[in-house]
């Protein structure tokens, strides 16, 4: 097959607003996630109705999809509000709903798709065809998989669609199965108020009450890149490519989604994009100079390596060098990167305590510091703020633009205008009128051309204007100008129209779940979900952990992440020090206990 016939993976970005979600179509996705003022597993970033439908509005001129979060769990009196909610997003034209509580599969819904979000936890061939049969058309990837993992997952349901996370913050366990935070403060992970107890400082603490480990974030990982592998992840099955970061700002968005725009474009060159315009950036996109903790490829590769950052849960940036004197006011580094005044930089003390200065003034490789608590000989210095970067980010910082022809045919009595886009879509204005010959043809030629080329502040390229007239006519400046502002704005209107064609609903087949009971991890909180469930052949169903706490020694966090692994003490390899169990995380007299599970690579954490 021909690679021009063949889509590229979908580029999908967060928006915590719709100024964000503006940000993210104009610097390159292909589709955009946000949340509504309830039930998004980001409590802190909902957005009313009017919001979210301008963002839709906005988004479709470019041929961008909208994906609302509804993915909480949902207790029984919100059932019928999320409906609502569904059916309103369905009205304002969203284009899909991303889900965790099944209840929405037992709703009589509008045609919509519905999106099995990855709090379902979906990590498995025999749960993934299930919910491909149950009516989800896009089942959002459990972060852990591997290459071979998701190839066997698409094997096993070859007719959903695939999406992986690709960028951005990681959580330590598997998503939707985290409960740590509902036990320590009572903010459910699930209901989207997570209080992020994984990213806290802990001592590790063994059997015999040594402190193996004293505060360090044991928990906290790096943020996910894998920049690497899309072309590997597109071999394996995964159609949409998405980044992490609805709370995010907006100049991570704007740098993350125009660092893979360039990526994908660049690997999957040739090959057609899933939405329209062409991208024009102003700046250099660089993940390392917006939020990061670092970077790790996870078990991308079923090999994974070091991936926590127990030294800080806070974004550290670009490396900058390496001090090599400290004075009253200033440190000399070996520069690898030029520093200016107003970065802000950071570095570790000789304890492991991070600290953070505001660079008064750079010369060379003399960096003159506002505080300089901390700077020792031989630390590294990392960039957490590019004050040059941040302003290329602060303005327009890209501008995306829909290629489009113009084309003029007058007669004595009339002229008809027509705009096509790129994506063979027109509209025609026809204009009652007596047009007088022109004293100087080609003069006038060349004015109606200057002057439909243009486009102002509309989304359009016009990359030609041809024209064809009985005899050369004479047009005003003003009267060419409101021709073409009036057939753009016709065809931004006939593109939206267009557009709103496309919608389809998603087919169902009864069946059975991969198994006959579901733990409290299956997250049921309200009877829809439950005879759903018991629908597909659950005989036991458990409510979920925010409604009835399991009696014993339950899991609250689940992870692939070993933190024997990582501290060099695997048991399966032998290797490194072999630690005295039980072993225990202590934080502020919370004290948790830590189970391993070699034979599947798994470390549970439950109370003590």
């Amino acid at each position: 097959m021909n690679s021009s016939s063949l889509l590229k993976p979908e580029l999908l970005a967060p928006a915590k607003n719709y100024d964000t979600a503006v940000a993210a179509v104009d610097h390159g996705a292909d589709a955009v996630y946000m949340g509504a003022e309830r039930f998004g597993a980001r409590e802190a970033a909902g957005n009313s109705l009017r919001d979210v439908a301008k963002a839709v509005a906005y988004a479709h001129r470019f041929g961008v999809k909208l994906y609302l979060t509804l993915n909480t769990i949902l207790y029984e009196h919100e059932v019928g509000d999320a409906r609502q909610l569904a059916i309103a997003a369905c009205d304002a034209g969203c284009d899909a709903l991303i889900v965790q509580d099944m209840a929405f599969l037992t709703m009589d819904l509008p045609p919509i798709a519905l999106h099995a979000s990855t709090q379902v936890h979906n990590a498995t061939p025999e749960k993934v065809k299930f919910l491909q049969d149950a009516g989800f058309s896009r089942v959002v990837l459990a972060r852990e998989l591997s290459l071979l993992q998701v190839a066997g997952i698409r094997a096993a349901a070859p007719k959903v669609e695939l999406e992986a996370f690709v960028h951005g913050a990681l959580c330590v366990s598997y998503s939707g199965q985290c409960y740590l935070s509902q036990h320590l403060t009572g903010r459910s992970a699930n209901r989207g108020a997570c209080a992020q107890p994984c990213r806290s400082a802990y001592s590790l603490i063994d059997g015999c009450g040594r402190t193996v480990v004293k505060d360090r974030h044991l928990l906290s990982l790096r943020d996910l890149n894998l920049t690497a592998y899309l072309r590997s992840l597109s071999q394996a099955g995964v159609c949409a490519f998405k980044i992490e970061g609805r709370l995010k700002d907006i100049c991570y968005v704007k740098n993350v989604v125009a660092h893979y725009r360039k990526a994908i474009d660049e690997v999957f060159a040739g090959q057609k994009k899933p939405s329209s315009g062409q991208v024009h950036f102003d700046f250099d996109p660089q993940p390392c100079k917006t939020f990061s903790r670092g970077f790790t490829t996870y078990f991308i590769d079923g090999n994974p390596q070091s991936m926590a950052s127990v030294s800080t849960q806070k974004s550290l940036g670009e490396e900058v060098g390496v001090i090599r004197q400290v004075g009253s006011k200033y440190v000399d580094i070996k520069p690898k990167v030029k520093v200016s005044d107003g970065d802000g930089v950071c570095f570790f003390d000789s304890r492991g305590v991070l600290h953070g200065a505001h660079v008064n003034r750079a010369e060379g490789s003399r960096l003159f510091l506002q505080n300089m608590v901390g700077a020792t000989v031989g630390a590294t210095v990392f960039r957490s703020f590019d004050i040059a970067f941040r302003r290329q980010l602060a303005g327009r910082s890209a501008r995306r633009l829909v290629d489009a022809e113009i084309s003029l045919t007058a007669t004595p009595a009339s002229v008809r205008l027509t705009a096509t886009d790129e994506d063979g879509i027109s509209a025609t204005l026809l204009i009652d009128k007596k047009n007088i010959a022109a004293a100087n043809g080609d003069k006038s030629l060349s004015i109606i051309k200057e002057q439909l080329r243009k486009s102002g502040n509309f989304i359009f390229n016009i990359t030609s204007v041809s024209v064809d007239t009985y005899e050369p006519y004479f047009y005003a400046i003003s009267e060419l100008n409101g021709w073409r502002r009036a057939i753009l704005e016709q065809l931004e209107q006939q593109r939206l129209r267009q557009y709103a064609a496309k919608r389809k609903d998603t087919t169902k087949s009864p069946t059975p779940y991969p198994d006959s009971t579901l733990s409290f991890k299956g997250n049921v909180l309200n009877a829809y979900a439950r005879k759903f469930y018991e629908q597909h052949g659950v005989a036991d169903v458990s409510p979920a952990f925010e409604q009835e706490q399991p009696k014993g020694a339950a899991p609250l966090m689940t992870t692939r992440y070993c933190l024997l692994r990582e501290l060099g003490c695997c048991k399966q390899s032998g290797s490194g020090k072999k630690l005295q169990e039980p072993l225990f995380l202590e934080n502020n007299g919370c004290r948790l206990r830590l189970r391993f599970s070699c034979k599947v690579c798994e470390m549970t954490v439950e109370k003590a």
